[in-house]
């Protein structure tokens, strides 16, 4: 599928760009391998971190809120992996007018670019937090979701399709709880706040979130969005994986923050189908015949909604404490 393509990763300097093009490299014979990102310096320690496949790697500075700058980024370009955004939740409560210009007229101008330059295939990653959203990130990646949903209508008889991804936090990535109990740790600390004892949160690694955007890319037909089977785990349990015995004082809920993440809401079981190990929630609309994606899953019931709050798989303290030692 990624053979002899030339793949343009927008963000591709963060944890799962990097992630992502070191799963492509080695499991793959891509054509070539774009970065395209606002800063400098990262593309420059990404470029000396892959110093051995140079030759497919190629490092393009610029910013989604740039449809010009796309649109020469993205010529010759087979498929587009769209992971850059504004994430950090009280970043985009302070400057909400750059979240918009990032997370929603960016993905406009990615939609724009891929159209008018031929690429095949958009997978868009999208975040639990667009699910029934209580922030303006969550806000912003909703509206981001239903631009690329809807970009499927403007194809016409183009070669193209436009899918998502959705998963919460990676599990250790920058700005989740485990490098924040981590940080408390090594400075000798001996309690782990937690803000609400019947938080819940799902674990997915760098490398699952990376195997569903290669599926999307796989099997998408247009409008599709994927979300993965995960466990899902207690704050409560993950601290007292991190520091056994530790004391655990509940310091309140921030603001814009949810006691579970959620996958599929009760809305959207009407077009969701289940399979061996991932959802898939089908566009409601159709846009014509041939671009029509067929379930092959089974229809989840209605009324059905995915959380890590009601998930069926869990992950015990012991089962934390491995997973750990693996990151």
């Amino acid at each position: 599928m990624l053979n002899n393509k030339t793949i343009l990763v927008t963000g591709g300097t963060g944890s799962f760009g990097k992630a992502f093009t070191k799963y492509v490299l080695t499991h793959y014979e891509p054509k070539k391998i774009i970065i395209y990102s606002r800063d400098e310096f990262k593309q420059f320690n990404m470029a000396n971190d892959f110093a051995e496949y140079k030759d497919k790697l190629r490092f393009f500075i610029g910013d989604v809120r740039d449809v010009e700058r796309l649109k020469r980024a993205f010529e010759g370009v087979d498929f587009v992996v769209h992971a850059a955004a504004m994430k950090q939740v009280p970043a985009c409560e302070y400057n909400p007018n750059e979240a918009i210009k990032t997370n929603i007229h960016g993905a406009q101008n990615i939609i724009d670019a891929a159209l008018d330059c031929g690429v095949k295939k958009v997978v868009a990653l999208s975040t639990d937090k667009a699910v029934n959203p209580v922030n303006l990130y969550g806000g912003t990646k909703l509206v981001s979701d239903k631009l690329f949903i809807a970009a499927n209508a403007y194809a016409g008889s183009k070669d193209i399709c436009f899918s998502i991804v959705r998963y919460g936090n990676v599990a250790g990535s920058r700005g989740s709880v485990i490098p924040f109990f981590k940080d408390i740790i090594a400075k000798g600390g001996n309690e782990l706040p937690i803000t609400d004892y019947r938080m819940t949160r799902f674990w997915i690694s760098l490398d699952e979130g990376v195997q569903l955007v290669i599926k999307a890319l796989e099997e998408a037909k247009g409008g599709e969005t994927f979300i993965s089977k995960i466990p899902s785990f207690k704050i409560t349990d993950l601290a007292e994986a991190m520091l056994p015995g530790c004391k655990m004082p509940e310091v309140g809920i921030r603001e814009g923050e949810k006691l579970h993440e959620i996958m599929v809401t009760v809305e959207d079981s009407l077009t969701t189908y289940e399979y061996d190990k991932h959802f898939i929630v089908y566009p409601q609309m159709v846009w014509s015949s041939f671009r029509k994606p067929t379930p092959t899953g089974i229809k989840v019931p209605e009324g059905f909604s995915y959380s890590s709050g009601n998930n069926t798989e869990w992950l015990s303290v012991e089962d934390i404490k491995k997973r750990l030692e693996t990151m």
